[in-house]
Order: C-alpha cells, then structure tokens, then sequence
C-alpha cells in the first residue's frame, strides 16, 4: 500500500543510546566516578548492564533507558510513610 503524498511519515522508533561508564558518570553525577559505578556492577546493585566479552577484556556500556529504569525504581515519592 502507497502512502499518499500529503499522508506524514511513521516514525521509527529511535535506537536505544549507548553510554560508558564515563559518560553514565559526566550525564548522572550521582554516580560520581566510573569506580563506583564499577563497584556497584560488582555488588550487584547497579543498572543493567552489557559486556563485550569476558573478564577483565571486556568493554562495560550501559543503555539509557537502564539507567532511567534503575533511577525510576528508586525514586521515592513524598507525601508518604517516613523513610
């Protein structure tokens, strides 16, 4: 089916950005350096992460949409019981 000329065009869904651990740190300051993001991997505790190949060869990126994800899932809304 031909879309028509003055039809506008479907959107495609954007590609997921991927960030080092560098640039996770300079855009979340929260995380405050790459060795505590590094820690956080080793504990467990972090975002989501992928890893280009095993052990310490291996290069750590993180999506974007990770990082919102774990952020969202710690945000903490006011107004409710005490922390």
């Amino acid at each position: 089916m031909k879309r028509k000329a003055d039809e506008p065009k479907a959107e495609e869904p954007k590609a997921d950005e991927w960030l080092s651990p560098v640039q996770v740190c300079d855009a979340y300051p929260m995380f405050v350096s790459p060795a505590a993001l590094a820690d956080r991997r080793w504990r467990g505790d972090g975002p989501d992460y992928v890893k280009t190949a095993p052990a310490r060869s291996g290069r750590v990126y993180y999506r974007r949409s990770a990082i919102e994800r774990w952020l969202n899932d710690r945000t903490i809304s006011c107004g409710g019981a005490a922390a």
